[in-house]
């Protein structure tokens, strides 16, 4: 009788300084405001080349959104919208994985901004395994999802006067996302 030993899991921390969390709204109806936040940390294990056990924990300093307007960061900042003083992180955590096909997979997880946690399902993209020039070993993945904005409690909004509203509903969020092996 043989017995198949699992792959040894590592875990990995976010490389901030090679990372990136998106998002994307649409503005008065017709055009795209995007925007990022600079500060994320967190952990991912998974065991070498599988990802159906990889477990991620993520969290994203509110207060770093960046939209490249000061006054449309701070208005986001504000009680209206993130309420950073209350409020001053955004959270996920995985709950499980869905196989897709190769690379290619979801990660399921609760997405909390401000006091509300909702699943969210992140279409994730494993771009492969590097050793940087100073022998780190360096994962890279890409992810995207929706989100409603109202439905976590972003419901600041402004009707216009033709009709409709100045921000929309349905944020894309993408992440590229580069992991530094710690263990």
């Amino acid at each position: 009788m043989t017995t198949r030993t699992a792959p040894a899991t590592s875990t990995w921390t976010i490389d901030a300084s090679h990372s990136e969390v998106g998002f994307a709204v649409k503005h008065l109806m017709i055009s795209t405001v995007r925007g990022r936040f600079a500060g994320v940390t967190g952990s991912v294990t998974f065991a070498d080349g599988d990802f159906s056990q990889a477990a991620a924990d993520v969290t994203i300093d509110a207060a770093s959104i960046d939209t490249r307007e000061d006054k449309r960061d701070a208005h986001l900042r504000s009680a209206d919208f993130f309420d950073v003083e209350k409020f001053p992180v955004l959270t996920f955590k995985s709950r499980r994985v869905q196989a897709i096909s190769g690379d290619t997979f979801q990660l399921v997880g609760d997405l909390t901004i401000k006091d509300t946690s909702k699943e969210v399902v992140l279409d994730v993209e494993f771009e492969g395994t590097q050793k940087d020039p100073w022998g780190n070993q360096k994962s890279g993945f890409t992810a995207t999802t929706k989100i409603s904005r109202t439905a976590f409690g972003l419901t600041w909004n402004a009707a216009l006067e033709t009709g409709g509203v100045l921000v929309g509903d349905e944020i894309k969020i993408s992440l590229d996302v580069q992991l530094l092996k710690t263990t």
